[in-house]
């Protein structure tokens, strides 16, 4: 059975800051796609592409030197899509109490070599909190499409 979820911790170092001496929200962004790719690419086994982010709102600053964690999960699966659940949370490495800072949903699309998709293992939300991060998955998933849309709707 392929893992369903992946952490990563690390500390913020200097070079994350922005002039304000907060963590820039690009480099957040980063972190994000790369323990997103982690937990997709170990579920479907396939290299994978990022197809959209939704949802993402920065509730508190990271600072230099606080510990980050970034927990990506399987939230939902498609035919050839992943919904990977992310929640960032930060805090001081000495006691260990951590805060979120953001959470979003980012999907991927699994790939073969020649660059087409892929199907990926079936993903069944067991838990009661598991079965609400898909349901809000699933809508930011319709969220994404919608907004699609209207762009494409509103063109000349």
């Amino acid at each position: 059975m392929p893992s369903s979820s992946v952490i990563f911790r690390f500390l913020a170092e200097p070079t994350d800051v922005n002039f304000g001496g907060k963590v820039h929200g690009g480099v957040v962004m980063k972190w994000i796609d790369q323990a997103g790719y982690a937990c997709a690419a170990g579920w479907s086994g396939h290299y994978c592409v990022t197809v959209s982010v939704a949802g993402v709102k920065f509730q508190r600053p990271i600072l230099v030197g606080q510990i980050v964690e970034v927990e990506a999960k399987i939230a939902h699966t498609g035919k050839t899509s992943m919904q990977i659940f992310i929640q960032v949370r930060c805090g001081d490495p000495k006691t260990g109490n951590l805060v979120e800072t953001n959470h979003c949903v980012i999907s991927f699309i699994a790939m073969d070599e020649t660059g087409y998709p892929v199907a990926v293992p079936v993903y069944t939300a067991q838990s009661d909190e598991d079965k609400k991060i898909e349901n809000y998955a699933i809508k930011m998933k319709e969220i994404a499409i919608e907004t699609e849309t209207l762009l494409h709707k509103s063109e000349p």
